[in-house]
């Protein structure tokens, strides 16, 4: 069976995404931007980088029209950067979420959408609600990529590789109250928390949450970690495997909330999230968790 991958939006992270998605063979591509120019040099660009023993190819666009047959759908447009905060321009990012979910619905109504810009927690909301994709179908990629800054954090604590840490979880929003999930975490066969004491964990929080900030004393932003995580989601889908990560989903009582979306642990596979995951948490990650579920509730009745 051959998928259509189509990618919305070809900046760094939207080609970041495709160039994976090319180099390892996994599927026919399209690149949509609202400048064609932009879609088709970066297409063009990759292209060059699609193995000889390929059968697949990439394409760039600014048609909605050419989404019809798309199986997958990556979300990765923006209309502004932000500097302070990943809600800087939550209106207009809304707006063109619920624009998106138009075209999508219009064109491939059964594809499963992968939401990757900025606030995901928040555009993952909108979009399930304006297209009435099952929550299941729509899915924010955020907290896959704390969890992979919580395991180098901790790695560079103890000097280890990231493969002798297990569990390292981030739940909740892709922001300033994201919650780094301790209770379950181990390194090296040992628990985290018998390892570290309340100054560690407080600066690995810290660390996590301003990560993005850190990241930008180097470079203009980060790409590459939100494409490996995005990819892994879309090679789980193609190859029908089962994938365990936090992911953004509508949450209809999980975790005792309801009507936010937010990264809880998921298990995701050719038809979008099969199974949600009940992992246990300390009083103070539960109190946490519900801070942070009102933080996006109060920014999506923000908009």
């Amino acid at each position: 069976m051959f998928y259509l991958i189509s990618i919305i939006g070809s900046g760094r992270v939207g080609a970041s995404i495709a160039f994976l998605c090319v180099a390892n063979e996994l599927d026919d591509v399209l690149l949509l931007n609202r400048t064609k120019d932009k879609a088709l040099g970066e297409s063009m660009d990759i292209a060059n980088a699609i193995p000889s023993t390929s059968k697949f190819s990439i394409r760039g666009t600014d048609d909605y029209s050419d989404l019809s047959n798309s199986d997958i759908i990556v979300i990765a447009a923006s209309r502004g950067s932000y500097t302070k905060d990943r809600t800087e321009n939550i209106k207009s990012q809304v707006d063109m979420i619920k624009e998106i979910a138009e075209k999508v619905k219009q064109y491939c109504p059964s594809a499963i959408i992968l939401v990757v810009s900025n606030p995901p927690d928040v555009l993952t909301y909108f979009f399930q609600k304006e297209s009435d994709f099952s929550r299941f179908k729509v899915i924010g990629i955020a907290s896959s990529l704390d969890s992979s800054r919580f395991r180098y954090f901790i790695s560079e604590i103890f000097s280890v590789t990231q493969s002798s840490i297990s569990n390292a979880l981030v739940l909740g929003e892709h922001g300033d109250s994201m919650v780094p999930i301790f209770s379950n975490v181990s390194v090296n066969g040992s628990e985290l928390n018998s390892l570290i004491n309340d100054i560690t964990r407080e600066s690995l929080i810290n660390n996590i949450r301003g990560y993005w900030k850190q990241l930008r004393n180097y470079k203009s932003r980060s790409h590459f970690g939100i494409a490996k995580n995005t990819y892994d989601v879309i090679h789980a889908i193609i190859d029908t495997k089962e994938l365990f990560i936090p992911a953004s989903i509508v949450l209809e009582g999980e975790y005792g909330e309801y009507d936010v979306s937010m990264g809880i642990p998921v298990k995701i596979n050719k038809n979008g999230v099969f199974e949600i995951q009940k992992i246990n948490l300390d009083e103070s990650e539960k109190s946490m968790l519900k801070e942070s579920a009102k933080k996006i509730r109060n920014d999506i009745n923000s908009v």
